[in-house]
C-alpha cells in the first residue's frame, strides 16, 4: 500500500519545484545560522573550561556545528535537484543518487533533535562538572606562582565579577580553603601563627572572601574580612543583616547562564529541524512525481507522488532483508579474499 499518495498535475509539479528551490535556500541560511550558534556555544563553554571538570556538554555545540555544515550541503543539492526537475532530460541522472541522499539527510536532520534533547539532558552533568571545577579553582586560587595555575586567581576573580557570584555554592566556601598565598603572610605575626596552629592541616583559614565577592550596589563599604565577627565592625550583625557580598554561588550563576543559552538556542534548532524535514518530505514527493514522467512523450501528464512505495512495515522488512543480503555478501567476499587461491591436488594413485 502506497503511503500518503498525492496526485500532481504538471502545474502543481512546477510550483512544487519552484517553491522547494526557494525553501532550500532559506534552509541553507538556516543551516549556516545553526553552525554559527554551535560556534558561539562552543566558544562560551571553552571560555569557562578552567572551571569545568569534564567536557561532556561540548557534544551539543559539536553536533550543532557538524549538522549545520551538513545542512548547507544538503540544501545546495536539494536546490540543484529542484532545478533539474523542471527539465525531464536532466532529472534521470538523480535517480540513483536520491535514495542514499534521503537516508543521509534524514539521519543528519535527526541529529538536530538529538542535540536539542542532549542540551537539557546533560544539565546534571554540567552542574556536577562546574561543582568539581569551581571547587578546584577556589582551592588553587592562591597558587599564583605554580605553573599551570598562575592564572587561576584572575579567572576566578573575573568570573565572580562578571556573573556577580561568590564561591561555589555561596560565600562560605572561601572559609574552607586557604586562598591567600603563604608568600603574602607574615609568619612572625601572632595572629597568623595562631590561625595556622589552630588548623589540623596547617592552613591559614579565615572568615573572609576575595575582593571580587563584593557587591558594588551595597551602600556600605565592602566588608570582606571577619565576616562572622559582629564585634569587628560597627553596627554589624551577620545573622540578620544582608551582607554586602554576592549571595549567589557561581555554580548556580553559570548553570543559569548556560541553560538560558540552551533555552534560547532550542527554538532555533527546532525551527531548523522542522524546516529541513519539510524540505525532505516535499523533495520526496517531487522525486516520485517526476519518476512517473520519465520515458513519457507527454511530460505534462498527471503523476502520483508518495512518501513510501509500500507501507511502513513492508518497507522496514524489505530494508532489513536488503541489509542482511549486503552483510552476507560482504562476509562471503571477505572469506574468499582471505582464502589463498590454490588448485585442488590431483588424486594420487592408490598404492598396494
Amino acid at each position: 500500500m502506497v503511503l500518503l499518495k498525492i496526485k500532481f498535475p504538471f502545474q502543481k509539479r512546477v510550483r512544487l519545484a519552484q517553491g522547494l528551490w526557494l525553501l532550500s535556500w532559506v534552509a541553507m541560511f538556516s543551516g549556516a545560522i545553526t553552525f554559527a550558534i554551535g560556534v558561539f556555544l562552543k566558544t562560551e563553554l571553552h571560555r569557562r573550561s578552567e572551571v569545568m571538570h569534564s567536557m561532556d556538554i561540548h557534544i551539543v555545540p559539536n553536533l550543532l556545528m557538524a549538522v549545520g555544515l551538513a545542512s548547507v550541503g544538503i540544501n545546495i543539492c536539494a536546490g540543484k535537484v529542484c532545478q533539474d526537475s523542471l527539465d525531464t532530460s536532466r532529472f534521470p541522472r538523480w535517480k540513483t543518487f536520491l535514495p542514499p541522499f534521503f537516508c543521509f539527510s534524514v539521519f543528519i536532520t535527526s541529529l538536530l533533535l538529538v542535540a536539542m534533547i542532549l542540551s537539557f539532558a546533560l544539565q546534571p552533568s554540567l552542574e556536577e562538572s562546574l561543582k568539581i571545577g569551581l571547587k578546584n579553582g577556589i582551592r588553587f586560587y592562591k597558587d599564583t606562582d605554580t605553573p599551570g595555575r598562575c592564572f587561576q586567581k584572575e579567572t576566578i576573580d573575573r568570573l565572580q565579577i562578571e556573573f556577580q557570584c561568590c564561591g561555589n555554592t555561596n560565600y562560605r566556601d572561601w572559609f574552607e580553603v586557604q586562598w591567600i598565598s603563604s608568600r603574602y603572610l607574615d609568619f612572625t605575626s601572632k595572629e597568623v601563627k595562631d590561625r595556622v596552629r589552630s588548623n589540623v592541616d596547617g592552613r591559614y583559614l579565615l572568615d573572609g572572601v576575595p575582593f571580587s565577592c563584593c557587591n558594588p550596589a551595597s551602600p556600605r563599604p565592602c566588608i570582606q574580612y571577619s565576616l562572622l565577627d559582629n564585634s569587628a565592625h560597627y553596627n554589624y550583625e551577620y545573622q540578620t543583616e544582608e551582607l554586602n557580598l554576592y549571595n549567589r554561588g557561581c555554580r548556580q550563576a553559570l548553570v543559569s547562564y548556560y541553560m538560558g543559552l540552551m533555552n534560547t538556542i532550542g527554538p532555533c534548532v527546532l525551527f531548523d529541524f522542522l524546516l529541513q524535514m519539510t524540505i525532505l518530505v516535499s523533495l520526496r514527493y517531487l522525486q516520485t512525481a517526476m519518476e512517473g514522467v520519465i520515458g513519457q512523450e507527454n511530460v505534462e501528464i498527471e503523476t502520483e507522488g508518495y512518501i513510501l512505495e509500500k507501507g511502513v512495515k513492508e518497507t522496514l522488512l524489505e530494508t532489513k532483508e536488503k541489509v542482511k543480503k549486503l552483510l552476507q555478501f560482504a562476509q562471503v567476499g571477505d572469506a574468499s579474499a582471505t582464502t589463498p587461491g590454490t588448485q585442488p591436488d590431483e588424486e594420487k594413485p592408490a598404492t598396494a
